[in-house]
């Protein structure tokens, strides 16, 4: 008898619990937290990586070998397109003229590239390879031969290209030393006006029965009128001229805008790339002597430019515009708009090959909270900016942010990195944050949690790391966005979570 009240007194219990359960979930905040932690995985990717089909020293197939044997689960390749370069001499830049290039995917040979990159694919299904090319689509001389002072500019103010497959995409990209990207226009019809030399020369050719004591002047002169056709037209061959000439050095930002939208209006994505590396070497090129060739830091870019993806925030080298309230957090505030996106942050590892001092596919990586495992998938993150980079530390410890929402409404409505969070007129905005190491160790972490490029707080500790941690003080009315920033083992930097302004008592009144 006792034992059937205790049945029933369970069951009741239990069907208490599934209540309680059925209503939560009915919640609107309820649904959106669960979603979020199960609708995307992590997914490690390597990006800007060069394989022999340019400057690299391993081909793609041996990339996706080591890829593999790291763990890893993406390659994101990104050789570099065109390195043809030339200096003319004045009058006749176009048949006086040095050329030099090295191993690039133009001088590959573009449809081999993508079939190597589709085999690779083929025989790595568990990884995902995507094609991408580094792109400089302009450089431009200043200086003089004579004087020793030829200098060739930003020949390494590049842009990374990925996502486009069709060979074609590829072919047309407007960039220095593409000529298939090329097009006749007026300049080129301007070109082609010396070929109006020979019907002079044709006139003073043919015999003139009033004057045969001058034909042997005449038929010289014809022959100078074709001979300076010939070359003149040969020096602007082939007709078709590039977007930007390498020797107008007012251009400003013209040719990369014009990449962007040219990439954009074919589906791929465009970062920045090393925007504040400095490249700077003499190089000896024949009968130029010796050429200065350099690339001054240009963060500045992100701001002259619209409509690409992003940029490289994390790399092996010098970096001051993600420090919080620096340029990328003044960019995050900007209004949105379809030429002004938000830049989303990604890692750069800019991998040639085991002869660079430390490097391996898996010291910096970007990790990317995909919706499937597929290239689709991965692009959609990269796009999206649900993603985070990070990099080893002295001791190569990796860090890995197994979570960071923006939660509010007692943990009903939440956001994760790449997400938006509409608080409505919620004030209890919750920082949630769980911070671990890959190798499930313990080691040291500082975390900055960065609000609109205001250092909200700093934290020490140890691996795993976990806070809860109450933003008391959020602004009213205002769009707000949050990041971290992890140092201590590694480096860690999160794209950010965007909270849209907390409604005022009044409004929701």
């Amino acid at each position: 008898m006792l034992a059937g009240k205790n049945k029933d007194a369970m069951n009741r219990t239990y069907r208490l619990i599934l209540a309680l359960v059925i209503m939560a979930s009915s919640l609107p905040g309820f649904g959106v937290r669960a979603q979020a932690s199960e609708a995307r995985q992590q997914l490690l990717a390597t990006v800007h990586v060069h394989s022999s089909a340019s400057t690299g020293e391993l081909t793609v197939e041996a990339l996706a070998e080591r890829a593999e044997e790291l763990g890893l689960d993406a390659l994101i390749l990104t050789d570099n397109f065109s390195l043809r370069y030339e200096y003319g001499l004045w009058p006749l830049p176009g048949l006086l003229k040095q050329q030099v290039s090295f191993p690039s995917v133009l001088e590959y040979g573009i449809e081999r590239y993508l079939d190597e990159i589709s085999a690779a694919q083929s025989r790595h299904p568990k990884l995902i390879i995507l094609p991408g090319v580094e792109v400089a689509p302009y450089y431009y001389w200043t200086g003089s031969i004579l004087e020793r002072t030829l200098t060739m500019h930003n020949a390494q103010r590049n842009l990374l290209v990925i996502g486009l497959t069709k060979p074609d995409d590829y072919r047309s990209l407007p960039a220095s030393g593409n000529p298939s990207s090329y097009t006749f226009d007026w300049r080129g019809a301007m070109n082609g006006v010396p070929m109006l030399l020979a019907i002079p020369a044709v006139w003073l050719w043919r015999p003139f029965r009033r004057d045969p004591d001058r034909r042997s002047l005449r038929r010289a002169i014809a022959c100078v009128l074709i001979v300076l056709a010939v070359a003149l037209v040969a020096n602007a061959w082939p007709l078709s001229q590039p977007a930007f000439s390498s020797y107008d050095d007012r251009l400003g930002y013209r040719p990369y805008q014009a990449l962007i939208d040219d990439v954009r209006a074919k589906g791929g994505l465009v970062f920045w790339s090393m925007t504040e590396a400095r490249d700077f070497h003499e190089y000896a090129a024949g009968p130029l002597g010796t050429v200065t060739v350099k690339t001054e830091p240009h963060l500045e870019s992100l701001l002259q430019t619209t409509g690409y993806t992003g940029f490289g925030g994390l790399y092996q080298d010098g970096r001051t515009g993600v420090k919080p309230g620096e340029l990328w957090d003044r960019l995050l505030q900007l209004p949105t708009s379809e030429k002004r996106s938000s830049p989303v942050l990604i890692g750069e590892l800019a991998f040639h090959g085991f002869t660079d001092a430390g490097k391996d596919l898996h010291r910096l990586v970007t990790v990317l909270w995909v919706k499937e495992r597929t290239a689709a998938g991965l692009l959609e993150a990269l796009q999206s900016g649900h993603s985070y980079a990070v990099g080893d530390g002295d001791q190569h410890v990796q860090l890995r942010l197994d979570e960071f929402q923006v939660v509010c409404h007692g943990g009903t409505r939440s956001a994760s990195v790449g997400d938006k969070l509409d608080p409505g007129g919620a004030r209890d905005l919750m920082i949630r944050l769980s911070v671990t190491a890959a190798d499930r160790g313990r080691h040291p972490v500082k975390v900055r949690v960065i609000r609109s490029g205001q250092i909200l707080t700093q934290l020490a500790g140890q691996t795993p790391f976990r806070i809860d941690w109450p933003d008391t003080h959020a602004p009213i009315a205002e769009r707000m966005t949050y990041r971290v920033e992890i140092t201590g083992s590694g480096e860690l930097l999160s794209n950010p979570i965007v909270v849209e302004p907390i409604l005022p008592l009044k409004a929701m009144s």
